[in-house]
């Protein structure tokens, strides 16, 4: 257990038994037992470097631990030479604690019964006054009233502040001028900020086997366009509540948190931290400099989303010298009529929008168990296509590893070659597989019994399952079937993931590094072959799951968006018909994607991206001043309620209402749509724009992208992180 993991831990065994004792009630003796456990942690003060909690431009006020509620809030507090904050109460109990320097604390006898409003009479009470050294601790019930001050020759100080309420919560609090007597109620707003490490330390973090979550929280068009290191997970500040928990089934799991580095303590990857704090994540920290911090290092810094997949692809075709035909040759052989089958390894709706004429439908993790389906004679050419390249490479070398004794060829460069040599796609396709036939299955079970020989894949039965449970730690239950049988039935706790895009796209479905993944379908066949590619990938604690379940153990129910808790906030809603008839006075917010905005949306309204709120809201109010209402419009009506929430505030007397079915139901009510990037508040970088997404110059974007995968390899040797092995025939 390292550093942080500790002080992780030793931080929840305080509040957790704090809790415990404040259950009899708010009293002197109850908070002198909750402060010897405080003082305990102080004590070791190794668990908390100066380094990590700097004293900066944004203050110093660091969140260890806060209740989702806000209630049983831990800070640490840094504190300057001379720092001085006048006399106060807190409305809530308070705990402080020394760790390091010094830390005065002046106490006052109020004298006043409080009769007077605005007026307290206070006198300083020396017997009680503290000055807090390591492992000191000092008291306060919720009406006591004290000062702090950090000695001028003493340094920086760092001490530990616990509160029975967030101090973002406290809204009856006075602070008094000693002077008059004069006493103002004040709701303190201080910057709560996270702890920071380095860049040098999450690049330790990466090397080593500690299991972590690695968070890049701008948008993903940013994310894409401006780079990231390798292994860092997008989770966009604006997506960030509904996503947050797939990724992060342990709320306890060490998440580092970057943005661009360019905002400081108080950027993206703070306010990231505070989102999580409230979906009961303990274990926070952030990257000090994010992105910049990180390219100033020197380290790589890789373009393009689902990188460590792709990554992944282009070397395990270096490794095993994947057999690859171009789509010229294709077209040949279609034209001679030859012996051959085109399959496509893409879920069905990739397919539909854009297809090699001819070929049928059958993602990733089904080619291996439904191959026998589409080919039934050793001669027969088989060739695997995706629109670009990963899943065309990751598709054919499956069915090779799984010893298929047809010829086997991916297509180079997918849809997109096909594209680019000027051959005609298909479009509407939707050619796919039915029930898998019995030569199917005795193909595809002896080829996983020997790919799981060969691997050491490890399987587990449900007893196996529940003891990965109770170790404890990030555990991502994984059903890699088809999405249609998914959905007909799954064990509860386990997630969908299309064994195909768990490959394709690991970083979408797994937030932690070195995580435990437990994969299941029906007879462990797409399991075997998806576990045995991300073995390959560094997923070392992956297993199989080897039970067939009862009926009675099935559901067919929604796994939770959110931790148990988090309450979406209720926001009023508007018709179509309805926002139709006063566009003249309404603000209407877009916060679907750039791409989906610029190809139609609701005339007049403006592109916001959701986490740019607090900045663009203002400049749109003020070239609508006649709007009398602001009207979001999102796909997910869960994003729009919380960023109305957020803007409820800013937006000042004017109502906040939310679009009821959202573009969906102003299509279907058959109203007039606009198009075009027109009243962007915030630039289209949003979201990663796919070559096919252009307007213009689509063929240049597809010859670029291409190349930027071909070049993964030895970027990823410069950078030294991955953990890649191949599989050798």
């Amino acid at each position: 257990m390292n550093l942080h993991q500790e002080r992780a831990a030793a931080v929840r065994r305080l509040i957790d038994e704090a809790r415990t004792i404040e259950k009899s009630g708010v009293t002197y003796a109850n908070l002198e037992k909750i402060g010897g456990l405080l003082s305990s942690l102080a004590r070791r003060a190794e668990l908390f470097p100066q380094e990590e909690f700097p004293l900066g431009a944004d203050g110093g006020i660091y969140r260890l631990s806060e209740d989702p509620d806000h209630r049983f809030a831990l800070y640490a507090s840094a504190g300057g030479a001379g720092k001085k904050v006048p006399p106060h109460n807190h409305t809530t109990w308070a705990i402080i604690a020394g760790v390091h320097g010094a830390e005065r604390n002046v106490v006052y006898d109020r004298l006043d019964n409080g009769a007077q409003e605005n007026v307290v009479q206070l006198r300083e009470a020396p017997a009680k006054e503290k000055t807090l050294k390591r492992g000191d601790v000092i008291t306060f019930l919720p009406d006591d009233f004290h000062h702090i001050e950090t000695p001028v020759d003493s340094g920086n100080a760092l001490h530990l502040h616990f509160y029975g309420l967030s101090l973002e919560h406290l809204p009856n609090r006075l602070t008094v001028d000693m002077k008059t007597g004069a006493a103002k109620r004040f709701m303190a707003k201080p910057k709560i900020l996270t702890p920071l490490l380095s860049v040098q330390q999450v690049k330790e973090m990466l090397k080593g086997g500690e299991v972590f979550a690695f968070f890049d929280v701008r948008e993903e068009g940013e994310f894409s366009t401006q780079g990231h290191p390798l292994f860092a997970t997008p989770l966009p500040l604006s997506r960030l509540e509904p996503r947050a928990l797939a990724l992060l089934p342990d709320p306890h799991i060490r998440i580092v948190l970057m943005d661009g580095g360019e905002e400081g303590q108080t950027g993206r990857a703070n306010r990231a931290a505070a989102a999580l704090s409230r979906l009961g994540y303990t274990n926070l920290a952030v990257m000090a400099g994010g992105l910049k911090g990180w390219r100033d290092a020197g380290y790589e810094v890789f373009t393009g989303v689902n990188v460590p997949s792709k990554a992944f692809g282009e070397v395990v075709e270096h490794g095993n010298d994947t057999p690859r035909i171009d789509a010229a040759d294709v077209q040949k052989l279609i034209d001679s009529k030859a012996d051959m089958v085109i399959l496509d390894s893409r879920p069905l709706p990739e397919f539909t929008n854009m297809s090699i004429p001819g070929g049928v439908d059958c993602p990733g993790a089904e080619l291996v168990y439904r191959v026998k389906d589409f080919v039934t004679r050793p001669e027969t050419l088989v060739v695997v296509n995706c629109a670009g390249r990963t899943r065309s490479i990751i598709g054919a070398q499956s069915l090779i590893n799984a010893g298929l004794p047809n010829k086997v060829m991916a297509l180079k460069n997918g849809t997109m070659g096909w594209h680019l040599a000027g051959l005609k796609v298909a479009r509407g396709e939707t050619r796919s597989f039915g029930p898998q036939g019995a030569e199917a299955a005795r193909f595809a079970q002896a080829a996983a019994a020997n790919i799981a020989a060969r691997m050491g894949i490890r399987k587990i039965d449900k007893a196996g399952l529940d003891a990965l449970v109770k170790k404890g730690g990030p555990l991502y239950r994984l059903d890699v079937r088809d999405p249609a049988e998914y959905a007909q039935g799954h064990l509860a706790g386990f997630r969908h993931a299309a064994g195909g895009q768990l490959v394709q796209a690991t970083d979408q479905y797994v937030g932690a590094r070195n995580a435990t993944i437990v994969l299941h379908d029906n007879d462990g066949v797409r399991a075997t072959m998806t576990a045995h590619w991300l073995l390959q990938m560094g997923w070392n604690e992956t297993y199989v799951l080897d039970h067939k379940p009862a009926a009675s153990e099935l559901t067919t129910a929604a796994e939770p968006r959110y931790p148990a808790g988090f309450i979406v906030p209720q926001v009023p809603t508007v018709t179509a018909a309805e926002l139709e008839k006063s566009l003249a006075t309404s603000l209407v917010i877009d916060l679907d994607t750039s791409l989906k905005y610029r190809d139609g949306h609701i005339p007049g309204a403006w592109f916001a991206v959701r986490a740019n709120l607090a900045r663009t809201l203002p400049e749109m109010l003020g070239k609508q001043p006649g709007s009398t209402r602001i009207v979001l419009v999102a796909p997910d009506a869960e994003i729009a309620a919380l960023a109305a929430f957020e803007i409820a505030e800013q937006a000042g007397v004017t109502p906040v209402h939310i679009l009821s079915g959202g573009m969906k139901a102003w299509r279907e009510g058959g109203f007039d749509l606009e198009t075009g990037h027109v009243r962007m508040a915030d630039p289209p970088t949003d979201v990663w724009y796919r070559p096919y997404d252009f307007k213009e110059d689509v063929e240049a974007a597809m010859r670029q992208y291409l190349d930027w995968e071909v070049d993964l390899v030895p970027q990823v040797e410069r950078d030294g992180d991955a953990r890649f092995t191949v599989l050798k025939r």
